[in-house]
């Protein structure tokens, strides 16, 4: 077979991870909004968000076995038809079963995109790793940031309909469809051979890493779910908390670019890893007790917290494991421990400002769970793996 462009790969790469999260982020600057319309509790109106990402755990393993049946390729060019058709379902949006059934759909193929795309790097990228996955961190930034900035506008632009504003982000979904179609389907005997492997629930670092990763994403979407409302119910007007929240997903991508390329140069993961922990939970008690204090600085730390935190993350299965597909299953496992747990974040935190009247206690055990995530970080640097996982 005639090898493919390797730009074109890595454009496949970056716009199948830019669609990966603004179904999710988009609904943070409408939430509060959304509830009122359609007369949503806090808790229920949670479900958006905390849904897709359940979905992104628990259908995570079936990953590694589709894309035996049908090739990885293939595999992810279906993720990206479930992800623009999820999306163009919230231009109904307005009946709410539709729009948790729309973040179901979403969160399926999500579940099954990630792994593979931990895979498609180690299959055509096997040399640069770190700067690729900087690539496909970023461009999972670019996306979050893109949702959480600019729907309001598109809101506005197209009738001030917050519907139309969420389903526009099926169009780079579309156009990411018709990339992965072009690239060539490939099922490799190696693959095959592994098919009958499973994921490696005996490993004591998989379980570190899939615990590290759960802190992280659970902090990530509870903030991307609560931050604009902890803001504004502190005294700060919506329009500016909106800003600040945003502005914390802009400083998400330049974390999630270098951290990758840092990890690999320096072979300094581990000790990134704890630094990314301690200001996340630096500027989650700030966020907590202080949110009217130099908000704009600790906007800017918990983005590159949270994204430096995610981004190595990623990283961590691809020098455990050593073929693509081992490192799916790690992957996989990571993903499945990890949003099956931080879907419960969202979901909590919205029930909890419900019982407590207030956004502050919720807010305390989020910047516990961030100190717990350093401590891990810490462990994980103590022991490093001395071979790769197979």
């Amino acid at each position: 077979m005639k090898p493919f462009p390797r730009a074109m790969l890595l454009l496949a790469l970056i716009l199948a991870a830019i669609n990966l999260r603004p179904g999710i982020t988009s609904l943070a600057p409408l939430i509060e909004r959304i509830a009122a319309e359609l007369a949503l509790s806090r808790s229920l109106i949670s479900l958006t968000t905390a849904l897709p990402v359940l979905c992104m755990g628990l259908l995570a393993p079936l990953a590694p076995r589709l894309a035996l049946r049908i090739g990885l390729e293939r595999t992810l060019a279906l993720c990206m038809g479930v992800i623009a058709l999820a999306l163009l379902l919230r231009l109904a949006g307005h009946n709410s079963l539709i729009l948790i059934g729309s973040a179901v759909l979403l969160g399926a193929a999500i579940a099954v995109a990630g792994p593979l795309l931990s895979g498609f790097i180690k299959r055509y990228f096997m040399a640069s790793m770190g700067s690729v996955v900087g690539w496909y961190s970023l461009s999972m930034a670019v996306g979050g940031a893109g949702g959480a900035v600019l729907t309001a506008p598109a809101t506005q632009l197209l009738g001030d309909d917050w519907a139309r504003g969420l389903a526009v982000w099926a169009v780079p979904a579309l156009l990411g469809l018709l990339l992965w179609l072009c690239l060539p389907n490939r099922i490799e005997a190696a693959d095959a051979a592994e098919g009958n492997a499973g994921l490696p629930w005996r490993q004591p670092r998989a379980w570190l890493i899939s615990g590290f990763f759960a802190l992280q994403a659970g902090l990530f979407y509870a903030l991307a779910t609560w931050a604009v409302a902890r803001y504004h119910e502190a005294g700060l007007s919506l329009m500016h908390s909106n800003s600040l929240f945003s502005l914390s997903m802009l400083m998400g991508l330049p974390g999630s670019f270098l951290m990758p390329w840092l990890a690999q140069r320096f072979d300094n993961r581990y000790l990134l890893l704890l630094g990314c922990g301690l200001l996340s939970s630096l500027s989650l008690g700030m966020i907590t007790f202080a949110p009217t204090f130099l908000p704009e600085l600790w906007a800017v730390t918990i983005g590159l917290g949270l994204g430096g935190s995610f981004a190595l993350s990623l990283v961590l299965p691809l020098y455990e494991a050593g073929s693509p597909l081992a490192v799916s299953r790690w992957t996989a496992m990571m993903l499945f421990v990890g949003y099956s747990l931080a879907c419960l974040t969202p979901v909590l935190t919205g029930l909890a400002r419900d019982l407590a009247g207030n956004y502050q206690l919720p807010f305390m055990v989020l910047t516990s769970l961030a100190v717990v995530m350093s401590l891990l970080a810490w462990i994980m640097g103590r022991e490093r793996p001395t071979r790769a996982s197979r």
